[in-house]
């Protein structure tokens, strides 16, 4: 099994396909119980039809349909940047086991920051959570996408 630096660079390959393609790059790879790469994505949702295409929910759908089944209990997850509030309710309604993030999001995370929604006396799964997983070479990409914009 890789660790979680290595799961994380594939999820940072694909945070640059989505900067490639003039997207929001955030990059998401789930992984199951045995370490092997159930799915793979990046956001879409500024150029698609669909403004919730995260990475986190298309990865997770894809994982899903891949298994056969509506939740993913022993998978993990990582994703480039915190997600936001919509993805963690997302995360917890699929089970996901654990989710280890790189980049915070000050402005729309939802794990750490925000309403921390896994906290929250509503939310009926919490996944164990990583933070900080090559955070630098995750933020430098979205800062470097968003600096070429301006």
């Amino acid at each position: 099994m890789r660790n979680d630096e290595e799961y994380m660079r594939l999820a940072i390959a694909n945070a640059k396909k989505a900067a490639d393609s003039d997207e929001v790059p955030v990059g998401c790879v789930i992984i199951d119980k045995n370490g092997d790469v159930i799915s793979e994505a990046y956001n879409t949702g500024e150029h698609g039809k669909n403004a919730m295409e995260h990475a986190e929910v298309k990865a997770m759908r894809e994982a899903a349909e891949k298994l056969g089944q509506p939740r993913l209990w022993d998978c993990e997850m990582y994703v480039t940047l915190e997600p936001c509030a919509m993805c963690a309710a997302g995360i917890a309604m699929m089970r996901i086991k654990r989710v280890i993030f790189g980049a915070e999001n000050e402005k729309g995370g939802a794990v750490i920051n925000g309403v921390k929604y896994f906290e929250s006396a509503t939310c009926n799964h919490k996944p164990e959570v990583t933070s900080g997983v090559l955070k630098n070479e995750c933020g430098e990409i979205l800062s470097t996408f968003f600096k070429n914009k301006r």
